[in-house]
């Protein structure tokens, strides 16, 4: 009989690609979403919707009744442990078996940013909670790279914070790839297991730019920036206070060497090497104004 998934984060990056790498899968997909407007997407994928907010613990029991597994995400928010505590609570509450908790890359009580230490806080919660769970910390995401496409096509160029930092940044499809296998497999099989998730390979910001030109057939040139010129294009584009502070915090967390870690999870889990800048590059370039057509492969 197949399981039944909850998802949520619905409507986000991650839970999206989740849900394309589930598609065909003997599992039954059901979404939490806030929004009602957003469900339409799901609805498309054959994903049951209900409408609920992890903010509000009263709205949760009609979802997680008759689910089996949970794949957890919650928002980047100072309240990213009480979204936590209620989607476990509810969980316990309705039999859920098992949860698969999104948190971050080096989570850790002292790490250098308020994100790692509110999912560490998360993260101990998760393992206590008496469900079979697995904890992904998955590093910096390629496809945050798509928040600089518009200038990138503009211009040819593309400025962060991050200066000569080196990261082992992931495909999301990659992460999303992980999360499927653990839940497709037996829920015994990777309990108590936390997977720290990278790319292949540690890549500094001007080797973005490489590959982003050689996919794009145009040059293309990264402006390191300081984090106060940072910071105000991010408030200019409306981004909120407490995420432009977390995001920097990351940042300078980077720039001292923080980032620059890999391992071979991702090949332990999926049997294939993880996407590497390049692919995310080609994939993506038409995102980024490519002039030249691209060979397919």
């Amino acid at each position: 009989m197949s399981r039944t998934v909850l998802i949520t984060g619905a409507t986000g990056t991650v839970s999206t690609a989740l849900m394309d790498a589930l598609r065909g899968a003997d599992v039954a997909l059901r979404a939490l979403v806030r929004d009602e407007s957003k469900a339409d997407g799901l609805l498309e994928r054959n994903t049951e919707v209900f409408i609920g907010d992890l903010d509000d613990p009263r709205s949760l029991p009609p979802a997680f009744a008759g689910v089996q597994d949970l794949w957890l995400l919650t928002p980047n928010s100072p309240r990213a442990p009480e979204n936590n505590m209620n989607a476990l609570w509810a969980a316990r509450r309705a039999g859920v078996e098992r949860v698969v908790r999104l948190s971050v890359v080096g989570a850790a009580h002292d790490a250098p940013n308020r994100s790692g230490r509110l999912h560490a806080l998360s993260d101990a919660e998760t393992e206590r909670s008496g469900l079979r769970w697995t904890i992904l910390r998955p590093h910096w995401f390629m496809q945050n790279l798509l928040n600089e496409a518009a200038d990138l096509a503009a211009t040819g160029t593309f400025a962060t914070n991050l200066a000569s930092a080196r990261i082992g940044m992931i495909d999301v499809r990659d992460i999303a790839e992980c999360a499927a296998r653990v839940l497709l497999d037996d829920p015994d099989r990777h309990h108590g297991q936390t997977y720290t998730l990278t790319g292949p390979r540690s890549v500094a910001l001007h080797e973005v730019a490489d590959a982003m030109g050689l996919a794009l057939g145009r040059p293309v040139t990264y402006l390191p920036v300081s984090d106060d010129a940072k910071r105000a294009t991010l408030l200019g584009y409306g981004v909120p206070a407490w995420i432009v502070d977390m995001l920097e915090e990351y940042a300078q967390a980077y720039v001292t060497g923080w980032g620059d870690l890999t391992t071979d999870t991702v090949a332990g889990l999926l049997g294939r090497a993880p996407r590497d800048i390049a692919d995310f590059a080609r994939d993506h370039a038409a995102a980024f104004g490519s002039r030249t057509p691209l060979p397919s492969v």
